[in-house]
């Protein structure tokens, strides 16, 4: 029998699926797959998912385009200037080149491994519990430091002072390097790209919002070089280059909304709900398999 390709409906809601679990930290490798596995649709791929990236992050490189122009111009006088390279801007040019290079080490080691074993339900659903905890103890702690620098907080009658939680302008090389080791945690499905960094800028003492500008910033030439990458099988299997185009526009829209959306919310709230979220729907998706509702490789093939 012939391969089965992608519909249309398909590829719209993969895409959909795509653009709002991308940046929130709840990992959108952990919905696609299992979406497809209830609709029983094959599984999309890794080089599905890659590809649809390049849409969600051409909505990054949009809402932050005022930021990153600005980041690229100093980073590029910096190639001529010696001295630039102390200017802010252009320090975090040069520390999200240094934060992405373990995702791209890694994950040209591990080609082989984010293709196969590593889109198991069951590893989903353990790194969707353990770093939903991960993330329910970064926030625990950024919670208890407070945002307001150098303000006192009463505690048992006593003033005690809130640790200030630092910014961008105070990250060093060290500090990027562990951003983008834990950039490169999401190459496992369901740990969410985000959720990693987020966690360990919250660990390392950085802003909810700070960890989020970051975590975003330092994305953007991993997935793109991974997306691009990936175009070369993008149209083969049951994925078609029509399908995976709509879905990447898709992405690209709802991703957009999805930033917007976020970097408001993380200003005045915690992330709990995302913990919540994560370690009950990786709960599920034991039940669901220890069940034999959904099998651990459900939607893995595309005949």
């Amino acid at each position: 029998m012939g391969a089965r390709f992608m519909s249309w409906f398909e590829s719209f809601l993969l895409g959909l699926v795509q653009g709002l679990t991308e940046f929130l930290p709840v990992s959108s490798s952990a919905h696609l797959r299992p979406t497809a596995a209830f609709a029983h649709w094959p599984d999309p791929g890794a080089a599905f998912t890659a590809v649809t990236q390049i849409g969600t992050e051409a909505a990054v490189i949009l809402y932050f385009r005022r930021d990153i122009g600005r980041i690229l111009a100093a980073w590029l006088r910096s190639l001529r200037d010696p001295a630039m390279r102390r200017d802010q801007d252009a320090r975090t040019g040069w520390l999200v080149i240094v934060g992405s290079l373990p995702i791209g080490v890694l994950g040209l080691l591990l080609k082989d491994a984010i293709e196969g074993p590593f889109r198991d339900l069951r590893l989903i659903a353990t790194t969707l519990v353990v770093m939903g905890v991960v993330l329910g103890a970064a926030d625990r702690l950024a919670a208890r430091d407070g945002h307001r620098p150098g303000a006192p907080e009463r505690a048992g009658g006593r003033h005690r002072a809130v640790r200030r939680r630092k910014g961008l302008a105070e990250l060093d090389t060290r500090d990027g390097l562990v951003f983008g080791l834990c950039q490169a945690m999401a190459l496992i499905p369901g740990v969410s790209r985000s959720g990693a960094t987020i966690s360990g800028g919250l660990f390392l003492g950085y802003s909810r919002e700070a960890a989020a500008r970051y975590s975003f910033l330092l994305a953007i030439p991993a997935v793109l070089a991974s997306g691009l990458f990936e175009l070369k099988d993008a149209g083969e299997g049951h994925t078609a280059w029509g399908p995976t185009a709509l879905a990447t526009v898709v992405a690209f829209v709802v991703g957009y909304a999805v930033i917007a959306w976020f970097m408001r919310f993380i200003s005045s709230r915690s992330f709990l709900p995302f913990v919540v979220y994560r370690i009950l729907l990786g709960l599920l998706l034991f039940a669901l398999v220890g069940a034999g509702v959904l099998g651990p490789h459900a939607g893995g093939s595309a005949g």
